[in-house]
């Protein structure tokens, strides 16, 4: 979440923009029909609220090598033979994350390009991705999949509890029932085979080691298990890679094998080339956007502070952090405020309800959340499923600055789980911002004496650097170091 934003459609939104895959003809095998006007005008609508929920665009050096190398891939597909046909993103986002939309839009996050170690890795990748397009899977899958979007449950929630006829709830029932679900439901094995082999093809044919795709999903799937295995897990609850793509070590041995099978002579791996490119990119959470610690989420700019309830994760988008959970979900965010309290409750209400509703919010409760002034009231709403409870919790950071939660629980339990995140809303003291430092990439060449344990020394974490170290780099516990080599470690 970055600065005050306001309360409009967008914050719930999410990624309901229209990401189905209509009209993209041929197999996997075959040649996939042309990129259409229909499908160019899909995917430019549905970009900008793509970039506002993965965190913005990333831009300098490492945007412009992505796109160069995107493209080159892209190309290889049959979609279009124009690079300008295709919009290559990189995002500003700490998950594991890539995909690709209708439109000749393509995506990764800056979090996935780390855990690459040269540039075919990277085209491999994003092959893979642009492969799924030309199969038109997302359109295979959304006649199957079930309604859940990243913001599912409060969407539907709200279009039949308090958006009514309003603009609000238009633009979440068209989202909801135009195949928002791709970011967010799983592909199945065949799917996941084919674009692997897809994007086997298009590495080959750009000339690039083919093989790239399998030390990729070799590097995904170790971390994968390191995320498992690292205790104190953040709370973070934005689809990675790894999830909305099952299992990657079950594919890393058969991706080999079909990279070998398949003939191709290219070698070119480009390693060099991409850690130049690499080097300096953020790692982790960006503060300017606000950081997620473990429960809690921090933003440094803002100096405010709060704590999701255990079990509960957290998604933090540019314009809004989501809390889910089950029974339960909640957004937090900012708009204009005036000095009145109770009339920023009640406006929040409203651009919920729309500009041709008006809600009954009835009276509103003052309090104090940790010395801050806070306000808050509940609304009793119908939906097809039966009754839920809306909250709106507001709380005053200064004369002009407000922020609040909208929350959603079953019909009677008010607050419920969320009430203890509700009193969590803290202010953050100077010396406690200023010790939220970002971290990032930094390159650097092997000397002669230097070890995995000695570099991974230098990684900017307090647990796990050698298994960090090692699995940033592709590396085995054995794999041994040469002085010049470059490798890449986490620093402040």
């Amino acid at each position: 979440m970055k600065y005050r934003i306001s309360v409009t459609a967008t914050a719930m939104l999410a990624l309901s923009g229209c990401m189905a895959e209509p009209g993209m003809g041929g197999a996997g095998t075959g040649t996939p029909a042309a990129i259409s006007a229909a499908e160019k005008k899909q995917g430019a609508e549905a970009h900008p609220e793509l970039l506002k929920e993965f965190g913005g665009a990333y831009t300098g050096k490492q945007a412009t090598y992505v796109a160069e190398v995107g493209r080159n891939i892209a190309v290889q597909s049959g979609l279009s033979n124009a690079r300008s046909d295709f919009t290559i993103s990189l995002l500003n986002t700490p998950v594991n994350n890539a995909f690709a939309i209708p439109g000749g839009y393509v995506y990764v996050t800056r979090q996935l390009m780390t855990l690459m170690n040269d540039e075919a890795e990277l085209a491999g990748v994003l092959g893979h991705e642009v492969g799924h397009v030309a199969a038109r899977h997302g359109q295979k899958r959304q006649s199957a999949a079930t309604r859940n979007t990243i913001l599912g449950a409060i969407g539907q929630i709200l279009v039949g509890a308090v958006a009514g006829d309003s603009q609000l709830g238009q633009l979440l029932q068209k989202g909801i029932g135009t195949g928002s679900q791709l970011l967010t439901l799983r592909f199945s094995r065949t799917q996941e085979y084919e674009a692997d082999d897809l994007g086997i093809r298009y590495l080959a044919s750009a000339g690039y080691d083919p093989q790239a795709l399998s030390s990729m999903l070799a590097s995904l799937a170790a971390q994968t298990a390191l995320d498992s295995r690292t205790a104190g897990r953040d709370a973070r609850s934005v689809p990675e890679w790894a999830s909305t793509h099952p299992d990657p070590a079950s594919r890393v041995a058969r991706a080999s094998q079909n990279a070998a099978a398949g003939g191709g002579t290219g070698k070119l791996r480009n390693r060099d080339a991409f850690l130049t490119a690499l080097d300096g990119v953020t790692y982790g959470d960006d503060p300017k956007q606000g950081v997620i610690e473990g429960n809690a989420f921090l933003h440094p700019d803002l100096k405010l502070a709060f704590t999701a309830p255990g079990g509960f994760g957290m998604q933090n988008g540019t314009s809004a952090v989501t809390v889910s959970g089950t029974g339960a979900q909640a957004q937090f965010s900012g708009g204009p405020y005036n000095g009145d309290l109770d009339s920023y409750v009640r406006s929040v209400f409203q651009a919920l309800a729309g500009g041709n509703t008006t809600l009954d919010v009835g009276s509103i409760s003052r309090t104090t959340v940790n010395g801050l002034p806070a306000a808050y009231a509940t609304v009793r709403a119908n939906t097809s499923s039966g009754q839920v409870d809306v909250t709106v919790f507001a709380y005053e950071f200064g004369r002009t600055s407000a922020f609040h939660f909208i929350g959603l629980t079953q019909a009677g339990q008010g607050a419920g789980a969320l009430s203890p995140m509700y009193r969590s809303v803290r202010r953050l003291s100077d010396a406690q911002a200023a010790a939220i430092k970002p971290r990032r990439i930094d390159v650097v060449t092997v000397k002669a004496g230097d070890t995995a344990a000695s570099l991974s020394s230098r990684m900017a974490y307090s647990d796990n650097k050698l298994d960090r170290f090692l699995v940033l780099n592709g590396l085995q516990a054995n794999s041994p170091l040469r002085a010049g080599q470059k490798v890449k470690i986490v620093t402040y």
